[in-house]
């Protein structure tokens, strides 16, 4: 049966058959395309419906801290409610960059979304010798492109110094001496205020405040780590030594 038989010869046949069968490929090639324009084409809107239902929202959580920083909070000696000397921050509106996340206060409605703000923290130097007081400057910078004002105070700003590895709490800005004081700034885009805390090098907890006769024990000598924090902001932690 596959053998062509007729009164032509045999090479006729075969590139009919040919013919024939290259044009069932391209037809059938056709309907297949056909098909599946159609069924792509109808299945767009619910396709795009879908994908914009599956963009995922993303929200800004905070990190519950005892310790809310301020522009004025300082640490000290081993006294309950003196302020030791040494540990008093000073305030000023320099330039900084980078930003963090870590504080249990919420932002106030109209003021700078934290998305807007970057934090960076600073030792004054890599290593601090036994008599000296470890400096460190937090600077706030408005990343973001309007201007905007936020609460800078000591209810929302913190520095805090920590093991090398992060898993030890040594000591916080706001520890002993907390400041509920607002300290309002207004930032332009791009424009940074800076804040300079020392520390006496002894420990502190959330509770010193309160206390009547607080235990501050001196750090040893040692690698450590230091971070600041504004609101649900956190900075990444910069190294420093005690000799």
């Amino acid at each position: 049966m596959l053998e062509p038989q007729g009164p032509l010869p045999p090479e006729i046949y075969w590139r009919r058959r040919a013919l024939a069968i290259g044009v069932i490929v391209v037809v059938l090639i056709l309907l297949v395309w056909l098909v599946s324009s159609i069924r792509g084409g109808s299945a767009d809107p619910e396709t795009a419906a879908a994908e914009s239902s599956a963009v995922p929202t993303m929200s800004a959580t905070a990190t519950t801290s005892a310790d809310s920083s301020g522009a004025s909070g300082a640490s000290g000696g081993s006294g309950g409610g003196s302020e030791p000397a040494g540990e008093s921050p000073e305030n000023s509106s320099a330039t900084a960059t980078t930003s963090t996340s870590g504080s249990a206060a919420p932002v106030a409605p109209g003021q700078c979304a934290d998305q807007s703000l970057a934090i960076k923290v600073s030792p004054s130097k890599p290593t601090y010798g036994a008599d000296e007081e470890p400096e460190f400057t937090t600077v706030v910078t408005n990343i973001g492109s309007t201007a905007c004002e936020r609460d800078l105070a000591g209810g929302f700003q913190q520095v805090v110094v920590s093991s090398l590895d992060g898993a030890q709490r040594l000591w916080s800005s706001t520890d002993c001496f907390p400041q509920a004081d607002p300290d309002i700034r207004k930032l332009d885009p791009g424009q940074q205020a800076a804040f300079t805390v020392k520390w006496s090098g002894k420990t502190s907890t959330p509770e010193c405040a309160t206390e009547q006769d607080p235990q501050r024990d001196a750090v040893s000598a040692g690698a450590y780590s230091v971070v600041g924090q504004l609101g649900a902001l956190r900075s990444a932690p910069e190294p420093f030594n005690l000799a």
